[in-house]
């Protein structure tokens, strides 16, 4: 019998038909001459869309974003909303064999620049100063970056109230993230919320 030839046939087969790790990594670039507030990935396969991928903040036209997908998929969907609520997207982008997907005119650009180095990349301050323009006290405010999980603590304390036209420094950690999530608590109990929020880019936010 030829069983350990056949064998090593089977063998070889499977390793070679193993696909290698997809290099679906890109550049987004914005030249729709709107600002791009959320952009999301996904592959193709699959119905749902992943997690907003713009966490430094807006695309505004003209900037672009490096991509690192957290799948190897090579055929992708992408979709992005404008500023104005508006939304596009480009389905069953063949990503693998691409170095930039552009939204808006496909112009001449420059030569594709090299993966940002994580040393390269500049720490923007999302920290802020909450202004309390509601005509209302509150008893309770909470913020936390868009990427955490909690709310973590009352930025005003125990037994402390934001009067009407009062502000406070909010202080954030500088993670390359820029959006943030508010919530504030007023003294009849009503709670509001305020998702988001692109704060890099402001000195306050008047909370209404």
């Amino acid at each position: 019998m030829r069983l350990p030839g056949l064998i090593a046939a089977l063998v070889l087969l499977f390793a070679t038909a193993t696909p290698a790790a997809a290099q679906n990594r890109f550049w987004l670039q914005n030249n729709t001459g709107q600002t791009i507030v959320a952009a999301n990935v996904s592959p193709s396969r699959v119905p749902e869309w992943g997690p907003n991928i713009l966490l430094q903040g807006p695309l505004r036209p003209g900037m672009q974003v490096y991509v690192e997908p957290t799948f190897r998929d090579c055929y992708l969907d992408i979709r992005v909303r404008f500023a104005d609520g508006t939304e596009d997207g480009h389905l069953g982008v063949h990503a693998c064999t691409l170095s930039r997907i552009t939204f808006g005119r496909d112009v001449p650009q420059a030569p594709v620049p090299p993966p940002p180095r994580e040393r390269e990349v500049e720490r923007e301050d999302p920290s802020f100063v909450f202004v309390n323009r509601s005509g209302e006290p509150i008893r309770e405010i909470y913020v936390s970056l868009t990427t955490e999980r909690n709310w973590g603590r009352d930025r005003l304390g125990p037994r402390q109230i934001l009067p009407p036209g009062a502000s406070m420094p909010i202080g954030l950690p500088r993670l390359g993230v820029c959006t943030v999530d508010m919530r504030v608590v007023y003294m009849d109990g009503r709670v509001l919320e305020n998702r988001n929020v692109e704060t890099c880019s402001i000195r306050s936010y008047a909370w209404r």
